[in-house]
């Protein structure tokens, strides 16, 4: 099978960081969740009802979209050097 990568290729997590690996998405799912029921995203975000949990993750994405593409008009030195700290260049 082209693309497979075995049972060699994984990578095993402890136990504190499975952990807090499920705490984060069950906090990031209840926050998706709680803007949808409550109507947070649609208000600012969209201009359709909100009805299931995919398009209400769409609508947090177009909203950190904007709020980085805002941040980064202001912050484009700061970025910039952000990125060649780690070897590459924002052109």
């Amino acid at each position: 099978m082209k693309g497979f990568l075995g049972l060699k290729e994984y990578q095993v997590r402890d136990k504190t960081s499975l952990m807090r690996h499920f705490i984060l998405v069950f906090c990031a799912y209840t926050f998706i969740l709680w803007h949808q029921l409550t109507g947070g995203f649609r208000r600012r975000w969209a201009t359709k009802p909100l009805n299931t949990f995919t398009e209400a993750l769409e609508a947090f994405r177009t909203a950190i979209s904007f709020r980085f593409f805002e941040w980064l008009t202001i912050n484009r030195d700061v970025f910039a050097a952000h990125k060649a700290s780690f070897g590459f260049i924002w052109a």
